[in-house]
């Protein structure tokens, strides 16, 4: 069987589970249907040669495109689906109509329908199909604990728990901004007050060649290396997560994603590189 005819067969074997994927993060079979014919389209230019998991490789390939669409549809501000509409599932194949309809309810549809593009794949990727954070980590470019804090956000608006959100928001800010004031000020005892003893620093190439070290650990380290600076730093909302941007004249420059527990910054993720900046959805809070 010559390479060709074996991925056409392998693809045909994994086309029901690609679609079920491209649905539940688009809403809408026929972007869906978009979706997977533009995966085949990939797969026969793609080289296969180092490929070990076909089935992981589409799994991976058809996240990407839906999470590029779903960032496209934000940032035309025009949901082809509104979230009291979302698409029904119909079209020339009553059999798999019914499959997909039995496994995606229309509610779960409109809930999906309200969460950021990143929260959306990571809870659709793990929560429905059991992909490792490992493996979602690199399609919506976080580490893994902050693919699952995405899962968790998601999870909890899916699942009606998240009923006190300004509340949490209020005081996720209360602590953002004490953070920016104590950095600025140069205030040691506050910095470690508010950063979990175990937090940790990351940084991706872009911002290790500003400048900032790759990793840091421990919030004596942490709070040294803030000490005296964010003179620029604004809280915003990144994702729909609250997090710490740096412009300069006028241009986006940094992100901190924060990772938070119990009151204090468990964990922060500086993110510089000029592609990941572009694909975040950013709000811009009063300082």
């Amino acid at each position: 069987m010559n390479e060709k005819k074996f991925l056409a067969e392998q693809f045909e074997a994994n086309r029901t589970h690609l679609r079920q994927v491209a649905y539940r993060m688009l809403g809408s079979m026929t972007e869906a249907e978009d979706a997977v014919q533009e995966v085949w389209l990939r797969l026969n230019r793609a080289e296969m040669d180092g490929v070990d998991n076909l089935g992981g490789w589409l799994t991976t390939v058809i996240s990407r495109i839906c999470l590029d669409m779903l960032r496209a549809r934000k940032s035309r501000r025009e949901e082809q689906l509104t979230p009291q509409t979302p698409e029904p599932v119909a079209g020339g194949d009553p059999e798999r109509d019914v499959v997909m309809a039995d496994s995606v309810g229309a509610a779960l549809l409109v809930v999906l329908e309200k969460l950021a593009p990143a929260e959306r794949l990571a809870f659709v990727l793990h929560d429905m199909f059991g992909v490792s954070f490992d493996e979602i980590a690199p399609i919506v470019d976080r580490t893994p604990d902050a693919a699952r804090q995405l899962a968790s956000r998601a999870r909890r608006r899916v699942q009606g728990t998240e009923t006190t959100p300004e509340r949490n928001l209020a005081r996720q800010r209360e602590v953002v901004t004490a953070f920016l004031a104590a950095s600025r000020g140069g205030d040691f005892s506050t910095l470690l007050a508010l950063l979990d003893p175990d937090v940790v620093f990351r940084a991706d190439s872009t911002a290790v060649q500003m400048g900032s070290l790759a990793e840091i650990r421990g919030a004596e380290a942490v709070a040294n290396t803030f000490k005296g600076r964010a003179q620029g730093a604004l809280p915003a909302l990144v994702d729909g997560a609250l997090a710490i941007v740096v412009s300069i004249q006028g241009q986006l420059r940094v992100v901190l994603n924060l990772t938070m527990m119990d009151g204090k910054i468990t964990g922060i993720e500086a993110i510089a590189d000029p592609e990941r900046l572009g694909g975040f959805d950013l709000v811009m809070l009063d300082n």
